[in-house]
């Protein structure tokens, strides 16, 4: 339940995470230490740094202590094409102007997003955002059950006649049982509704714990006898291991704030109409907005 939630939280959030991979990314520190020299022009560690940065999955399969000679490489060759293409005038060509502009504003939405976002993402945050979702949980019931998988009703209450008499209920999955957890004893785990088939569910969760059941359980894989060890709410995951999810998710928070207000303040005028509402869909999506309901619809 938790975690279904918590998809739910990131799946909404999927056009703001897609359109903030496109921007956002760690600052290259600066560094203006010489490496080398081309046709006169420096290029510098903060040069490889950057080249790193935005070629890194060209040089993820690369070994480490190769991939700064790739960078330095690769920005040798954007230079002397560009030295190239200068020096036909491509640089003078409206097209390239239109997308050296773009260009220019991705780096300053990218550095928005740094100062305005990436900054404001404190552990604290992230831990308050993570105690938010555990208040806010409604107790969900969960067993732990073992059972014995057999072909015939007759095997099934044979085995429910061993367990009457005593006998280990581990030991006699281990022996007689069909299924793949017959190697554990049986041992199915913890489990919520909706999980098992309805037949199964149904008898394991009217069990109490320590309880096993004492007519055989019908399903579209044979019959079982079920033993359930143990009843509890189900148990969120521990910090730790969603705490990476959960700045995302206040990353998302954040991102979307900062969208709500811009875009809020910003005079945008779409003359297509259709294009205008699959414009204005897109931005409910981004900020977790419902779709408005139709003229009909608010008359009902």
């Amino acid at each position: 339940m938790f975690l279904s939630t918590h998809r739910t939280l990131v799946t909404r959030a999927a056009v703001v995470a897609l359109a903030a991979s496109l921007f956002a990314g760690s600052a290259v520190a600066q560094d203006d230490k010489v490496v080398a020299t081309l046709n006169g022009e420096e290029i510098t560690e903060a040069d490889i740094a950057m080249a790193q940065q935005e070629l890194g999955q060209q040089f993820a399969q690369l070994p480490e202590d190769q991939r700064r000679a790739a960078a330095l490489s690769a920005i040798i060759d954007v230079r002397v094409f560009a030295d190239a293409a200068e020096e036909q005038g491509l640089h003078e060509n409206e097209e390239f102007k239109n997308r050296i502009e773009f260009l220019r504003q991705r780096a300053l939405h990218s550095a928005y997003i740094e100062q305005s976002v990436m900054n404001e993402i404190t552990d604290e945050a992230v831990r308050a955002r993570y105690d938010k979702q555990i208040s806010e949980m409604k107790p969900v019931e969960e067993v732990r059950a073992r059972h014995i998988l057999v072909e015939t009703e007759e095997e099934a209450k044979e085995v429910i006649k061993q367990l009457d008499d005593g006998g280990d209920f581990a030991e006699i999955a281990k022996e007689k049982s069909k299924d793949g957890a017959a190697a554990e004893g049986g041992d199915l785990g913890y489990f919520t509704k909706g999980r098992m088939v309805p037949e199964f569910e149904e008898a394991a969760f009217g069990l109490e714990a320590g309880s096993y059941s004492k007519e055989p359980v019908k399903t579209q894989f044979g019959f079982h006898v079920i033993k359930v060890e143990d009843k509890r709410n189900q148990q969120p995951p521990a910090f730790e291991q969603v705490q990476n999810q959960f700045r995302s998710v206040v990353f998302r928070d954040l991102y979307v704030e900062q969208l709500a207000k811009l875009r809020g303040d910003a005079n945008v005028e779409i003359e297509d109409e259709a294009l205008k509402g699959q414009v204005d869909t897109l931005l409910r999506q981004q900020l977790g907005q419902a779709e408005p309901e139709a003229e009909g619809e608010k008359a009902e």
